[in-house]
């Protein structure tokens, strides 16, 4: 989404904005740390950007080194960023270095099971269902067999563009996030089903054949989960009188996942989908609890007004969270209850009811990362809440990872941590557990389940540090460190910086890093800024000049803004994807490479116009590359769509029968080598 968008605080006439009302009163923040920062700043070479590198004398333990290669010398390390970068492009294409190679596969509509129909804007709802859904994001390659040319590649669907799915929406001046217009009121009921089963999840089958074309190969396992699948609620808010409904009046079952942004892949071998921008989804006309306000569930018509669908049927009606009835079994006042969990699915059980994980939290979730899990050690994963300063939490399971019996169930009992990053470095994990450290009945918290369903609201007493947005995390598998994006943060000023986020206006976002003091679930850390996004210093304006992870200002070679998508290769590769909604100097939406080893950063990639490059997997032999390209043409005027053009035609350049779609694009380097390198 654009910056524009970006600072919305509300969802008005269904707006494309993807960020949810948040209500809360600021935490105090740290003072002015200008002094300091300029401090830094003299010894960083004036660099506004690798703060604490140099802050900390030689760094982090673990990282820009390698402990554990003690017969290694001084020898120089091997160059991981062997292909040359790409130049900033305003191309409305997929531009790969020179060596490399790409196709696009399964746009929004292919058909993956059923009756296997092809893509129209004339589909119904239930076509739908059969189909690869809309605006891709979050993805992974489940290898059949160890293999690196046949697997299950699942991936989320975050949203819906309305105008581009309805016949009812052609020659219609509609702005990317509206809906076609009401019919007396209300909403063609098929319309809304097809949105529904528009999002969600994908699981499909794909063989690689020859001239490294992949193909979508028709198999049991091939599957769709969406907004109406039922699912099933695990952890200590199962059954709890949070979520009873008129559809699960015991508390252990609801339908659908929403907004599935950043994704996750356990050590067990599922696939975790996160629920981040759910609320606006719903509507609450009467008494709006904490549990609704403080995320942000609005009081006018909900984001696609699915409420409003003129058949009535339950499974839209409950979209209107109202009171309506003597209790919660009578209505669905409790339904926004049973969104903003991480949702666990068995890639290779198509049988199998999604299970959400609420131990994990209940939040604007962009995503999940899972360290390496370790023979008899806790398993432990990171997950940011993707709002203007909201937190980053930590869930360390209570039980021992065992290789040979570990599944979903380690995930419902375990200890939710929100932190804290300290001026001087340092950083603490704040255990979010009933009972302690103030989180009592006295104070507005009657359970563990009360601590679950209002996380923020707990996060917020605990004192957490409100971040710049955070997104998509990644943990090094060579030493542990732990790297997340923060998007941005325009409404960040000179009143509330901390040396966390110590830019105000930050129209680029930067990436913080952590490592852990001593094992992953340890409750303290140590923390640095791993780079700063923004321009080579051409704007003049000093908040949008970006540095790389030596301090050094960008170049032409590495200039980005808003990193959204983050990920480590087996090798220690950073890779880094753009959310910007900035056309210059940064072009198209990227994605970058980084070394973390030397500090050295290039342009991967390019995509076309109006779009986000997000989702980001290999193959187990990483010689294909797998990324999703997000909403292409986003940007196109409500008057262009009425006329039947659009700022991007990608990827099919027919726009008279096919609109711009969602697709994902596979990468590999013409040689077979390691991609990257």
């Amino acid at each position: 989404m654009s910056i524009e968008q970006r600072d919305q605080l509300v969802y008005v006439d269904n707006g494309a904005g993807d960020e949810p009302l948040s209500t809360r009163e600021m935490n105090p923040l740290f003072s002015s740390v200008l002094e300091a920062r300029l401090a830094r700043r003299q010894v960083l070479k004036g660099s506004a950007g690798a703060a604490a590198l140099g802050f900390f004398g030689l760094g982090l333990a673990g990282c820009n080194s390698d402990s554990d290669n003690d017969d290694a010398g001084d020898a120089p390390a091997a160059d991981l960023l062997g292909f040359s970068a790409v130049a900033v492009s305003t191309a409305d294409e997929i531009v790969v270095p020179e060596g490399y190679s790409y196709q696009v596969i399964i746009p929004w509509g292919t058909p993956i099971l059923g009756s296997f129909p092809s893509f129209s804007v004339n589909n119904t709802g239930n076509d739908q269902a059969e189909q690869v859904g809309s605006h891709h994001d979050g993805m992974h390659f489940y290898p059949i067999n160890d293999s690196s040319e046949d697997g299950l590649l699942v991936l989320n669907h975050e949203y819906v563009e309305p105008r581009l799915m309805h016949a009812s929406a052609q020659g219609v001046s509609l702005s990317s996030g509206a809906t076609p217009p009401l019919v007396g009121g209300l909403r063609p009921a098929d319309e809304v089903r097809k949105e529904m089963n528009a999002h969600g999840v994908s699981v499909v089958r794909i063989v690689k054949g020859a001239n490294n074309q992949w193909s979508v190969q028709p198999d049991s396992m091939n599957r769709r989960i969406t907004a109406l699948t039922p699912m099933e609620i695990h952890g200590p808010v199962r059954g709890s009188d949070f979520v009873k409904t008129l559809y699960s009046p015991n508390g252990t079952m609801t339908r659908g996942t929403l907004n599935n942004c950043g994704n996750g892949y356990t050590p067990w071998g599922t696939y975790m989908a996160a629920e981040e921008n759910w609320a606006g989804y719903f509507t609450n006309k009467g008494d709006n609890p904490r549990e609704h306000s403080r995320y942000g569930v609005p009081s006018g018509t909900g984001r696609w007004a699915w409420e409003l669908a003129d058949n009535g049927a339950d499974e839209y009606i409950r979209f209107d969270a109202s009171i309506k009835a003597a209790d919660a079994t009578g209505d669905y006042r409790n339904e926004p209850v049973c969104f903003g969990w991480m949702v666990e699915i068995d890639p290779f059980d198509p049988s199998s009811n999604p299970k959400k994980r609420t131990s994990m939290g209940r939040f604007g979730h962009e995503g999940v990362v899972f360290a390496p899990a370790e023979e008899g050690k806790p398993v432990v994963c990171y997950s940011g809440d993707d709002s203007r300063f909201e937190y980053i939490y930590k869930f360390v399971t209570a039980a021992n990872y065992n290789a040979a019996t570990a599944n979903g169930s380690m995930l419902d009992e375990g200890i939710l941590y929100v932190a804290k990053f300290n001026d001087d470095g340092t950083g603490e994990w704040m255990p979010l557990v009933y009972g302690e450290n103030g989180l009592i009945e006295a104070n507005g918290f009657t359970s563990q389940a009360d601590v679950l369903v209002n996380t923020r609201l707990a996060a917020d007493f605990m004192g957490a540090t409100p971040m710049d947005r955070p997104e998509w995390g990644a943990v090094d598998p060579a030493n542990g460190d732990v790297y997340f994006t923060l998007t941005n943060n325009t409404r960040r000023n000179d009143s509330n910086l901390n040396e966390a986020n110590p830019r105000a206006a930050n129209n680029h976002g930067h990436i913080i890093r952590w490592k852990e003091d001593g094992e992953q679930a340890a409750t303290t850390f140590t923390w640095d800024i791993f780079l700063f996004a923004g321009d080579a210093g051409e704007s003049g304006v000093e908040n949008n000049k970006g540095s790389d992870p030596n301090g050094n200002d960008l170049t032409a070679e590495n200039i980005l803004s808003s990193p959204d998508g983050l990920w480590i290769d087996p090798d220690s590769r950073v890779w880094i994807q753009m959310d910007s909604g900035w056309d210059d100097p940064f072009g198209n939406c990227a994605m970058l490479v980084a070394d973390p080893t030397t500090g050295d950063l290039k342009r991967f990639l390019v995509g076309p116009i109006d779009q986000e490059i997000t989702g980001i997997t290999m193959t187990p032999d990483q010689k294909t590359l797998f990324i999703n390209v997000q909403h292409p043409g986003e940007g196109t005027s409500g008057d262009q769509f009425a006329g039947g053009s659009y700022s991007s035609t990608w990827p099919d350049n027919t726009p008279s029968t096919r609109p711009p779609r969602s697709a994902t694009v596979v990468v590999w380097k013409n040689d077979g080598g390691v991609v990257g390198s």
